[in-house]
């Protein structure tokens, strides 16, 4: 006699329904982390613009300066890059801004993100 298995294909089946929803979350996963260690390179890379900027008094050491430290981001036009005000006086606060958008596995879309760092002249 041959056994009857009416249940054959129903784990093929189900793996089917559930896929999708778990290569979304997955790719969600990865998107988040990537987006996070973005933000943080930013961010790192405007408070080192800052810095420079307070030091030196420089736009363009401060703008070289951030590009470096947002180097694993590739390489970032100047444009990107906003100091204001644009010289440094005691006690007057330099904010520094980084603007990137960022593109991630495509799925979702891109982001813009943004860096900003602010210090205290000559303080």
């Amino acid at each position: 006699m041959r056994a009857q298995h009416p249940e054959r294909g129903a784990a093929a089946v189900e793996f089917a329904l559930v896929l999708p929803a778990l290569l979304l979350l997955v790719l969600g996963i990865i998107d988040f982390g990537r987006i996070f260690s973005a933000q943080q390179t930013l961010t790192y890379a405007a408070r080192a613009g800052a810095r420079v900027m307070v030091l030196q008094n420089s736009q363009t050491a401060a703008v070289a300066a951030a590009q470096n430290a947002a180097s694993p981001l590739g390489q970032l036009p100047s444009s990107s890059f906003a100091v204001s005000p644009a010289t440094c006086t005691s006690g007057t606060q330099v904010a520094f801004t980084v603007n990137y958008t960022f593109s991630g596995t495509g799925f979702f879309g891109t982001f813009p993100l943004q860096g900003k760092g602010v210090m205290l002249c000559g303080g």
